[in-house]
């Protein structure tokens, strides 16, 4: 998933997928996000065996990877 907004700094992409963790500090929960998100969505791709990333830039955008295992066989 890539844009080519503001990007993240190292610092904020340390704490990127920490819960309740937000990058723009003065944006209120009225205006939206909790800082859940990232979090979720790192716990649903872990607990399916999968790992997720970011790698991102100042002024150049933000790239967020992930990877699941493939199925191998289906049990019925």
């Amino acid at each position: 998933i890539e844009d080519d907004g503001n990007g993240i700094s190292e610092q904020d992409q340390a704490m990127l997928f920490e819960r309740f963790y937000r990058v723009d500090k003065g944006r209120s929960r009225e205006k939206g996000g909790t800082g859940l998100g990232l979090s979720i969505s790192r716990e649903i791709i872990e607990a399916h065996g999968g790992e997720i990333s970011v790698r991102s830039q100042k002024e150049e955008g933000t790239i967020f990877y992930f990877k699941l295992p493939r199925l191998t066989s289906i049990t019925r």
